[in-house]
């Protein structure tokens, strides 16, 4: 009898020609358990998703409840299902008065072809804006705007009308004109390798925006939801956006993401024409329930107040002599070494050492850290006493 492990390579499409074949029967808190009870302390969340820990029971009873109301109804948007109508609510109470109309989807790549459709659409431009090394997602919308060449030459040719302006550099936004229709960007740069936009940067380019009526599209897909240390990164450069897109960390381990606007903005998608998006699964009521759930565990265990402290403490404790910098928003962090080489056989010992991290796409020299934000205090300096002796 095959394994399963031959019968996830002979039968699921792969992504690379060196996948983790790490199999996992159960996940818990900031542990997964592999098959034959080895234990992982995550600290990178699933890629930024598991931001209150796999299988939150909260979280668990809540997609267990809804599920045994009801699944999947109808398209989104036709008929009013309670867990979209309330988690809706729940995300606007959290944003600025303007961003009051929710579109929710599948994922951030849907989240980002919404927003390009949105600001399309109400502007009636064509020209797009977005930044050197972003990333937004892998569908041909999204990777139109992705800032690296590497990842999109074989799928050419894309949209039109796109032009990559560079991360945190002032000079370049008077690229921005009254033929763009919107500026895409990170407010915290994730796959470049966790680059930190300057305050004076981002009120330069909310300034440029406004000035010539172009849509500014926030993309928070990776740093939302609390792990820059508020609720919403944008919220610590006093600006707000005209489109804000979430996901991965919004669902507590559950498929979802969003697409934020106001309702003047985003009532051009109803109209010339009729269902401007559509989604079948977007918006699934079972997910709606999970990420209602994982506000309500951010919030009422105030997982924000200690992002800080647990940052601090990683940089504090990784001591690792290969280190050359460690570049944070919170406990979003890239912690650099001199090249993939070396920073591979520290993340494959780590492995092996029972911690799990990563690299960035475009930032392959450069350790991930993202884990759950209920890590403890001790397990952090666990972890990094794990990754200061790899070598």
């Amino acid at each position: 009898m095959l394994t399963n492990r031959q019968l996830f390579l002979n039968h699921n499409a792969q992504t690379s020609d060196t996948p983790l074949l790490i199999e996992i029967n159960q996940a818990s808190g900031v542990y997964m358990y592999g098959a034959d009870n080895t234990k992982y302390l995550d600290l990178i969340s699933g890629i930024g998703v598991s931001n209150v820990g796999h299988c939150h029971p909260k979280v668990v009873q809540a997609v267990q409840d809804q599920a045994a109301k009801y699944m999947h109804l109808m398209v989104y948007g036709e008929f009013i299902q309670t867990p979209q109508v309330e988690l809706a609510v729940k995300l606007t109470s959290t944003l600025p008065k303007q961003l009051d109309a929710v579109y929710l989807v599948n994922s951030g790549s849907e989240a980002t072809e919404g927003a390009l459709k949105l600001a399309k659409r109400y502007t009636n431009r064509r020209k797009i804006i977005s930044c050197v090394n972003a990333y937004h997602g892998s569908s041909h919308g999204a990777l139109s705007v992705m800032g690296n060449e590497f990842f999109k030459q074989s799928f050419r040719p894309l949209l039109p009308g796109i032009k990559h302006i560079h991360f945190n550099r002032i000079e370049d936004l008077v690229q921005i004109t009254e033929q763009t229709a919107a500026v895409i960007i990170e407010t915290i740069q994730g796959e470049a390798g966790v680059r930190v936009a300057d305050t004076d940067y981002m009120k330069a380019l909310r300034k440029r925006c406004t000035y010539t009526g172009t849509l500014l599209i926030l993309d928070e897909i990776q740093c939302g939801f609390g792990r820059t240390g508020s609720f919403w990164a944008f919220e610590k450069y006093g600006i707000e956006p005209d489109i804000l897109l979430t996901a991965k960390g919004m669902g507590g381990g559950m498929p979802i993401g969003a697409f934020i606007s106001s309702k003047k903005i985003m009532d051009t998608l109803s109209h010339n024409p009729v269902l401007g998006h559509i989604t079948t699964f977007g918006g699934h009521p079972v997910s709606c329930a999970a990420a209602l759930a994982c506000i309500d565990i951010i919030k009422e265990d105030a997982l924000i107040e200690s992002v800080e402290h647990k940052a601090n403490l990683f940089l504090k404790h990784l001591k690792h002599p290969g280190i050359k910098e460690i570049r944070n928003a919170g406990l979003m962090m890239a912690v650099e070494f001199e090249s993939y080489p070396v920073l591979k056989k520290i993340i494959d010992q780590a492995i092996k050492n029972g911690v799990l991290t990563d690299w960035f796409l475009f930032c392959d020299n450069s350790m991930r850290i993202a884990p759950p934000l209920i890590i403890t205090d001790e397990q952090i300096v666990e972890a990094c006493s794990i990754i200061s002796s790899c070598k």
